[in-house]
């Protein structure tokens, strides 16, 4: 593993490090959900006016053809700048990546551009209430009608579902067939009295999540993605760019909290206190270690075609790690840390969620104990 930029590597990082000096994010509006989102929106078209908004995406399609270390370099980059993460993140990594793989010409003209340029942002109906991680286990229906399917059920955990024009659904087509290929993949236009969307208010006052109760929603046949009872091919596809970008922009956030607490712990002369430091100093190992594991899996990637576990090491690592610091961020603190409105105290309270969403911390566990050391799997 080579961690030396090349001369084209620099090369980009320079041009994107010249980009954001010159676009310099404004402060975000506060914590009113509706105003984070439209200035996140604002910044997204900026930046896919100057083709920086996807820089993995091919250039035929608006990006750049951005390689993986370029992709890697894009995130640091953005996180570094202070400026936000696109608006239709969803859109960006997943959906679009899936589209151009699985969808038609049609598909791809009518939908990438307003992907890139957030005029109509995306969602991920995957997860049900009892289908979490096991995708194929799901109960939503769709029938076909003429030349609609009509489906009905229900989607839990969809981020950004208040917000959305369009959502990555996984329906059952075939309740004969065998579980994992009786799905299809759909594209589902969410603007529709069918579709309810209702808040999970979150500990942190926000409604990050959503549940979707879908009854007799209409979507076209032409609406279909990768051909009807292949959606677990396609699906894997989406989930496959799930985990790949999602290492960098983790831990070069969590960089930057923990600068600030060291920051915090000096302006109270604190970094002297033996414990203090003893804390600080596992945080920052803890936090290299994340950044060259994100590193790792992207050599496998680059090397095997394909993620490999390394995301799920990632993503343990990163939980445990931001629970621990805001954890001490409340230490050094003291009450201060919990004053209503705080950026420290939301910071504390959304970490509680971070070894259950994206994978629980059990699930992350049984995966590296059987596909990296290689022990027997969990009865």
């Amino acid at each position: 593993m080579d961690l030396t930029f090349t001369d084209a590597e620099l090369a980009f990082r320079d041009e994107l490090r010249a980009w954001f000096a010159d676009h310099p994010a404004t402060d975000p509006p506060g914590r009113d959900e509706d105003a984070l989102y439209a200035w996140r929106r604002d910044y997204q078209r900026q930046m896919a006016a100057d083709g920086w908004a996807a820089v993995h995406w091919p250039v035929e399609y608006g990006g750049r053809g951005a390689t993986l270390t370029q992709s890697a370099i894009f995130f640091e980059e953005l996180s570094r700048a202070g400026a936000p993460l696109p608006a239709n993140v969803l859109g960006l990594l997943l959906a679009g990546p899936t589209i151009m793989v699985w969808g038609t010409p049609e598909q791809k003209e009518r939908h990438l551009h307003p992907i890139l340029t957030a005029e109509e942002i995306w969602c991920q109906g995957f997860s049900e209430p009892e289908a979490g991680s096991d995708l194929a286990s799901l109960k939503t229906r769709a029938v076909r009608d003429g030349d609609d399917w009509v489906v009905t059920g229900q989607k839990v955990w969809t981020s950004g579902a208040q917000w959305a024009k369009w959502c990555m659904l996984v329906a059952r087509t075939d309740t004969e067939a065998p579980k994992h290929k009786g799905l299809t993949y759909f594209l589902m236009d969410m603007e529709q009295e069918a579709v309810q969307v209702r808040p999970l208010r979150q500990i942190t006052g926000e409604a990050e999540f959503n549940e979707l109760f879908i009854e007799e929603a209409r979507i076209p046949d032409a609406n279909v993605l990768g051909g009807v009872g292949n959606g677990w091919k396609v699906a894997l596809t989406t989930l496959m760019n799930e985990r790949a970008g999602l290492g960098f922009s983790l831990q070069v956030r969590l960089r930057h909290l923990l600068d600030r607490l060291v920051a915090e712990a000096d302006r109270r002369g604190l970094l002297d206190d033996p414990v203090v430091a003893d804390r600080l100093g596992d945080l920052h190992l803890r936090t290299e270690t994340l950044r060259l594991t994100a590193y790792r899996g992207l050599t496998a990637i680059e090397k095997y075609g394909q993620p490999g576990p390394e995301g799920s090491l990632l993503k343990w690592i990163w939980s445990d790690t931001n629970q621990q610091l805001t954890q001490l961020a409340a230490d050094v603190m003291g009450p201060e840390a919990l004053a209503a409105g705080g950026s420290w105290s939301y910071e504390l309270l959304r970490a509680r969620g971070n070894s259950i969403e994206g994978g629980t911390t059990e699930i992350l566990k049984n995966i590296i104990a059987e596909r990296v050391l290689g022990l027997p799997k969990a009865r």
